[in-house]
């Protein structure tokens, strides 16, 4: 189950986490891919600011792992995009960390064998003069409550 959606500022894209960082709960991993600049980092602040987080979200392209609390749940923000080697992922634990919080990796096509197989996928494409585009698509039963939750009213989701 998928959903599209398209954003022309990067306000809209944040509102967009917003509304993705209210329906998540302990356990939940989201994993978002997009090329340099196809707005990761800011549908993740988004998210964030969805969960109550006040604390900035930064892109963590020189640190793997940030960590920020939020009033009722901890976000784990991984950027693997420096990794190499998906051993390396391996080593950060990330099903663990997941439990406990939300866990949002961006760049996960570094290292898909060592993420969990349920999760919420976004991948964002820019184009400058059309905005971005977002798509949602849910893998497993959890995920599609969340993108049927997301999908507008006037429009049904993908199978």
């Amino acid at each position: 189950m998928s959903i599209e959606l398209h954003t022309a500022t990067p306000a809209a894209t944040r509102r967009v986490g917003e509304r993705i960082g209210r329906r998540l709960r302990a356990g939940d991993v989201v994993l978002l891919s997009g090329e340099l600049g196809a707005g990761k980092t800011v549908l993740a602040q988004g998210i964030g600011r969805g969960m109550g987080i006040d604390d900035p979200i930064k892109s963590s392209s020189f640190v793997i792992m940030n960590e920020y609390q939020g009033p009722l749940l901890r976000m784990y923000h991984a950027d693997l995009y420096r990794l190499e080697d998906p051993e390396q992922v391996a080593e950060l634990a990330l099903d663990e960390l997941a439990a406990s919080g939300v866990l949002v990796v961006e760049w996960p096509e570094r290292a898909p064998s060592e993420l969990p197989r349920d999760h919420l996928r976004i991948d964002l494409a820019y184009d400058g003069a059309k905005g971005r585009t977002i798509r949602i698509e849910a893998r497993g039963d959890r995920y599609e409550e969340i993108v049927r939750k997301l999908t507008p009213s006037t429009r049904q989701p993908q199978n």
